[in-house]
C-alpha cells in the first residue's frame, strides 16, 4: 500500500472500527498525521493572545479531527495482529501504555483463519 493509497483508506473508514489495517496501511497513516501536526506547528510563530499561538490552535483542531480515523486504523491494525480491540486501552497508561502499543502495532499481519479475531 503506497502513502496515499493509505491516507485514502484512512479517511474512507473514517469511524470502521471492523476489518483490518496492514502495517503499512497503519504507518503510513501515522507518518502523515505527524507531517500534518509538524506543518501546523509552523505556524506557532504567530501569537494570539498572551499565552497561545495559531500553530497550537491549528495542531489542536487537527488532533480533535483525526481521533476517530485514528483509534480505528489503530484497532484495525490490533486485530490485524491478533490482540484483540480493548488492548487500545493501554493508551491510558503514560509512557509504557505507548510503549505497549509499539510493539503491538509492529508485529507481521497473521493468516485469516476463520474465527481468528473473534472477541471474548
Amino acid at each position: 500500500m503506497s502513502f496515499t493509497e493509505a491516507i485514502q483508506t484512512g479517511f474512507r473508514k473514517y469511524a470502521d472500527f471492523a476489518g483490518r489495517a496492514t502495517l503499512p496501511e497503519f504507518w503510513w497513516w501515522m507518518l502523515f498525521n505527524l507531517l500534518v501536526a509538524a506543518a501546523l506547528n509552523v505556524f506557532s510563530v504567530f501569537a494570539i493572545g498572551d499565552s497561545s499561538s495559531l500553530g497550537a490552535v491549528l495542531t489542536s483542531l487537527w488532533g480533535i479531527g483525526v481521533l476517530l480515523p485514528n483509534l480505528a486504523v489503530s484497532v484495525r491494525r490490533l486485530r490485524d495482529a491478533d490482540y484483540n480491540w480493548k488492548n487500545i486501552f493501554w493508551l491510558l497508561v503514560p509512557i509504557a501504555g505507548i510503549i505497549v502499543l509499539v510493539i503491538y502495532w509492529l508485529k507481521p499481519s497473521v493468516s485469516t483463519k476463520p474465527g481468528l479475531l473473534e472477541d471474548s
